[in-house]
């Protein structure tokens, strides 16, 4: 019989010590012993340098035995190098092995242990409490063995050299042997209150973080001021009484360990000069007492390592000392293949406070039926769902699964065969495709064959299933290349180009402006009508450009700085005389130049430029003139009028700079050219190559359209998706709509063709028509194939289920079709109609 193996939690921490480090800790022992034969060498050496080298007048002496000390000190540091390489590797291996056995154990702890535990506390057991326990794994068998041998290996020689001085330069010891624990007992109790502290902060810091929008709305700021403080204040008080502590340790040490010489000197002074004591051995005795303080030191530091190690590696394993629920595999077999009935008799789920959220529910369906769970608030209908999808482990009755007790069934055997989606599902920091693959890939083992794994057509089907097609599209044509990155692709995007323009380019005239050298673009800024490309240098872009003597030079040079600050005067002008008594709302700015924060400046400016002439402003006021000359739009800041003599002049300064900047510094600039690409553009603006002069929702759809058309000529539409589905969607999904994120949860397990399909209210954060859009594909791809239960928040999309139950306060109120139970006129006939 196979020997069972002991959980992570149940481990001592001395059983990390050998294991798959056996062969390092005897690496180990070796270097050690030959380490503390090196120690004790020079020792002796000293004695014969000084009684025969020196006091003989021998040289050849004296280099033979300076040499064999040189070389044992040497030895013995390069030694003790080696062996805390050695010390370090097996602490970070057995810290590796420490986390990542502990976090693979607590994501399989029951939910309701995750109820009662703060994501602070597991981080901070993972990432910070493991450190001191691995510390003392990697000193556990070299610290105590090589300075203990050493201590040994000095007393010995000392005792050979004379007993009497011996004894006594040692006699110290024992009171520091009982000293040092005393006050460690201490050390480790302050140490107890301080970890228990230290995961309380971090636990309240990570509820404050998580809850801050709440705190926001609520303006308690003063409320989490003090409850954090008054943890800071208690940990403060602990910290510094066990850094006082310690720091007690280390002096008592010290000051017993600097005792030893003056014994030396004292009693070896006196036998020395009444010649019992050879000069040469004083001088040995005076170094191995100087050379005990190392080792003692750190056997000392060693005990600290080992109680605080202990300390925190209880601490932390008596947290997380739970028990999953379910068998994680099943036993000596593959998982099973279910079909996919359920069947629920007399279910109950009492949690352990006895509060009792299901009581006798039974229910039975049959494969590829489709169950609506319905009721108000706090009814059970998600913790029946949770039940059944072994979420939640149900304390009385039977959840049949096919023809197997869920709860007999291992968590491998559900997820190869149920899919669940929650209301409020989470999306892992990575891309689009990654998310998507996650369902399928946690199913996946050695024994699956690749072909198996979905294909960029099922990835691509279950997008359009789920509405997020466009949306993954959409991130595709928003990326931006880096030169040589695709050069095949480039070529065909730079066709899709050509064609888009020679196609649409009349219908979408009035919703693009498209580039084109030889004339000014009015929905793009002066600047980039000036520069008419994408700057590669920092300095080029932003506000940057008008602080560049670069730029400013080329301005002079092509006599335009001076009509550009008399335009941004004129603009300075006509908008204060339009806004500037008006409040300083968005609303009214929207079609100037002048932003509303930047009002009550220009209106200083304004008045410099009605006093002095522009030559007379100083540099900042000038500057300022010109940076919002730059920024002018003059198809978005319609207000105030643009002169046609500067639109002239910037059309031929236009070719100057390009001129001028690709003789100086070539690669600074992408200009825009019909045959080249833009890499500092997206995909998208690469095909229509111009800008759009509108933000109206369906004309961006009428040019994405327009695009869409083009790409599937080309035969580019799936390697765009493609591209998109690498799209980074921020941690927690962040940079995804809360419908996008709903979509993407739905589809990573549609991906996975399960046979159960357990729907806790997952499209609540949908708009009607993705809901409907969801809805349709269940009713119309899923019934018959799949079974599915869904949680509905919505009456109206009921109809179509098999079966609808109706709970109320975790009682199965009655189940039956939507006809039948409209018709019995029960319970959901009063939902239905609006009554209690």
């Amino acid at each position: 019989m196979a020997k069972q193996k002991v959980p992570m939690v149940k481990r001592s921490l001395f059983s990390w010590i050998m294991g798959p480090n056996t062969k390092l800790q005897l690496l180990v022992l070796v270097l050690i012993a030959i380490t503390v034969f090196t120690r004790v060498l020079p020792l002796e050496m000293q004695k014969r340098i000084v009684n025969e080298a020196i006091r003989l007048r021998n040289v050849d002496l004296l280099v033979h035995y300076c040499a064999i000390y040189l070389v044992s000190v040497v030895s013995a540091s390069l030694l003790k190098y080696l062996v805390n390489v050695l010390q370090v590797i097996i602490s970070q291996r057995t810290l590796a092995r420490m986390r990542k056995g502990l976090f693979a154990h607590i994501i399989t702890l029951p939910l309701s242990f995750f109820r009662n535990t703060q994501p602070g506390l597991v981080v901070s057991s993972i990432v910070s409490e493991l450190a001191l326990p691995s510390n003392f794994v990697g000193m556990a068998v070299a610290v105590p063995l090589i300075n203990l041998l050493t201590l040994v290996a000095f007393a010995g020689y000392l005792f050979w050299l004379n007993a009497w001085l011996a004894a006594l330069s040692l006699s110290i010891y024992p009171a520091v042997v009982f000293l040092v624990p005393l006050l460690q007992r201490r050390v480790n109790l302050a140490n107890k209150k301080r970890v228990d502290l230290t995961r309380r902060l971090s636990d309240k810091v990570a509820e404050s973080i998580s809850g801050i929008h709440e705190i926001h709305g609520s303006g308690a700021y003063g409320i989490e001021d003090r409850k954090v403080g008054a943890i800071v204040d208690r940990l403060y008080r602990i910290r510094l009484r066990w850094d006082l502590l310690r720091a007690g340790v280390k002096t008592s040490n010290n000051f017993f360990t600097s005792l030893g010489p003056f014994l030396v000197f004292i009693l070896g002074g006196y036998l020395t000069i009444q010649g019992q004591l050879e000069l040469g051995a004083l001088v040995a005795f005076l170094s191995a007492q100087e050379k005990l303080y190392d080792p003692w030191k750190e056997l000392i530091q060693f005990y600290q390592a080992y109680q605080d190690g202990m300390v925190s590696y209880n601490k932390t394993m008596s947290y997380f000392d739970a028990e999953p629920d379910y068998a994680l595999t099943p036993p000596d077999r593959p998982p099973l293949d279910i079909e996919g009935k359920v069947t629920v008799q007399n279910l109950a789920f009492v949690t352990g406070d006895g509060l009792k959220l299901l009581d006798d529910i039974s229910l039975s369906l049959k494969p590829g039926d489709h169950l609506a769970l319905i009721g108000f608030s706090g009814s059970g209908k998600s913790t029946l769902a949770q039940c059944i999808g072994q979420l939640y482990a149900y304390t009385n009755g039977h959840v049949l699964f096919g023809d197997a007790e869920v709860e007999e069934l291992s968590k491998q055997d559900m997820i190869r065969n149920m899919g669940f989606v929650s209301q409020t599902p989470f999306i892992f920091d990575g891309t689009i495709e990654e998310n998507l693959l996650y369902a399928c890939e946690a199913m996946d083992d050695d024994s699956q064959q690749a072909a198996s794994r979905p294909s960029l057509d099922d990835k691509i089907q279950v997008l359009h299933q789920t509405g997020l097609f466009t949306d993954t599209l959409r991130f595709g044509l928003n990326t931006i290349f880096n030169p040589g990155q695709d050069d095949h692709l480039v070529e065909q995007l730079i066709r899709v180009r050509r064609s888009f323009q020679k196609q649409f380019g009349d219908s979408l005239a009035e919703y693009v402006e498209f580039f084109d050298e030889n004339r000014y673009l009015y929905h793009s800024s002066v600047a980039a009508n000036l520069l008419f490309g994408s700057p590669n240098r920092e300095r080029f872009k932003g506000a940057r450009l008008v602080a560049d003597t670069y730029f400013l030079d080329f301005l002079k040079h092509a006599e335009l700085q001076r009509p550009l600050i008399e335009l941004g005067a004129d603009l300075t002008r006509q908008t204060i005389d339009i806004l500037g008594n008006l409040p300083p709302d968005n609303l009214f700015f929207e079609q100037s130049p002048i932003a509303p924060d930047e009002l009550e400046t220009f209106k200083a400016l304004n008045l410099q430029t009605q006093r002095r002439k522009l030559h007379q402003l100083d540099e900042a006021d000038r500057a300022k003139l010109l940076e919002l000359a730059l920024r002018f739009t003059p198809g978005r800041h319609k207000m105030v009028s643009f002169p046609h003599l500067l639109e002239r002049l910037i059309l031929e300064g236009r070719a100057l700079f390009k001129e001028k900047i690709s003789a100086d510094d070539p690669e600074a600039f992408s200009f825009y050219d019909k045959e080249q690409y833009i890499f500092s553009q997206t995909i998208q603006n690469n095909i229509f190559f111009g800008k759009t002069t509108t933000t109206n929702v369906k004309a961006q759809d009428k040019i994405v359209q327009s695009i869409i058309h083009l790409l599937i000529e080309e035969d580019l539409l799936e390697t765009i998706v493609r591209i998109g589905m690498q799209y980074q969607v921020g941690g927690k999904g962040d940079k995804l709509s809360g419908g996008q994120r709903q979509k993407l949860a739905i589809a990573r397990v549609l991906l996975k063709s399960p046979k159960l399909l357990i729907m806790d209210e997952a499209t609540s954060a949908l708009d009607n028509k993705s809901q409907a859009r969801i809805q349709n594909f269940l009713d119309s791809r899923l019934k018959g194939k799949a079974t599915v239960i869904a949680v509905v928040h919505r009456l109206d999309i009921i109809k179509n289920f098999d079966q609808v139950a109706v709970m109320k306060a975790g009682k199965l109120m009655e189940i039956g079709t939507y006809d039948d139970l409209m018709a019995h006129k029960g319970v959901l006939y009063e939902l239905v109609s609006g009554r209690q």
